[in-house]
């Protein structure tokens, strides 16, 4: 088997398509927007639905021009600029691969060029699939998660960081799972402690250009991912159910963490992660 790792086109039914998810996830803003965000630009990945379409949402709200990367759910993406665009902001939509280091040199020039600047990025996107046999994970499935998950951001920082400049943010999406474990999501467990790491180690190396680098470590949340092959079918009616809170969180429950981490309310933070889960971490 070749080293080189060919990008992905879909796999299974990964993300998973929110316009056919019942009941539909909540990615509504609670509140108006004060202009935390005010004449900036985000990138944000998975942008199409869950989180992604939550965090693009609120950050429209607070005044922020919008770059939706996705992977092909077009339905999904385009609702998701119609969302942005309600709230009076630009949106652009890019599909493509994260895990393709062109296609992220190629995502972040389109965004610049078209939204003029580019001033959070948001590494949201990832996929899981749940397997309880450590055997059972095939080495293509363990490329491909490490390809999305932590491969993906380094391309994207990689890309984006000669546009960003002090006031900038970056923020790293990693899960409870890097804290808790799980039996049944080795690989992408793996993946999100790699993503833990790489945020701190990013933000210190650039901390003193002014760029913050933080990270979002969400519990059980309701999205297209977990029911679109990221949990077994069987397992998807008690969902979040063992949390403290007794129920998974929605998308528009994580978003505010990112909102916090991009604006200048957490000026005096990097290096750091939130854990919006339910008190999931806490009672492990």
């Amino acid at each position: 088997m070749s080293d080189v790792m060919e990008p992905m086109i879909h796999e299974d039914r990964l993300p998973g398509h929110e316009s056919e998810l019942e009941p539909k996830p909540d990615w509504r803003p609670r509140y108006p927007g004060s202009s935390r965000l005010k004449g900036k630009a985000a990138l944000i990945t998975g942008a199409d639905s869950g989180i992604g379409r939550a965090v693009a949402a609120l950050f429209a709200r607070e005044g922020a021009d919008v770059a939706i990367l996705y992977l092909c759910e077009h339905d999904d993406a385009a609702k998701t600029k119609q969302i942005v665009e309600k709230e009076g902001r630009r949106a652009i939509t890019i599909p493509g691969d994260i895990g393709d280091k062109k296609f992220c040199e190629n995502a972040v020039r389109q965004a610049v060029d078209r939204l003029g600047r580019l001033d959070i990025l948001v590494n949201n996107a990832g996929e899981q699939h749940y397997d309880e046999d450590i055997e059972n994970i095939t080495e293509e499935q363990l490329k491909r998660t490490f390809q999305t998950n932590i491969f993906g951001m380094f391309f994207l920082t990689q890309a984006a960081l000669p546009h960003l400049k002090k006031g900038s943010a970056i923020i790293n999406c990693t899960s409870e799972t890097m804290y808790a474990g799980s039996p049944g999501l080795l690989d992408y467990s793996a993946t999100k402690g790699a993503i833990t790491a790489f945020t701190r180690s990013l933000a210190l190396n650039l901390v003193k250009k002014g760029i913050r680098v933080n990270g979002v470590a969400p519990g059980p949340i309701w999205t297209p991912l977990n029911p679109s092959g990221g949990q077994p079918p069987e397992k998807i009616p008690e969902f979040g159910k063992d949390t403290p809170m007794g129920r998974p969180g929605q998308p528009n429950e994580v978003a505010p963490s990112f909102l916090f981490l991009a604006c200048e309310d957490s000026s005096y933070m990097t290096a750091q992660v939130l854990h919006p889960d339910g008190g999931d971490t806490t009672s492990s």
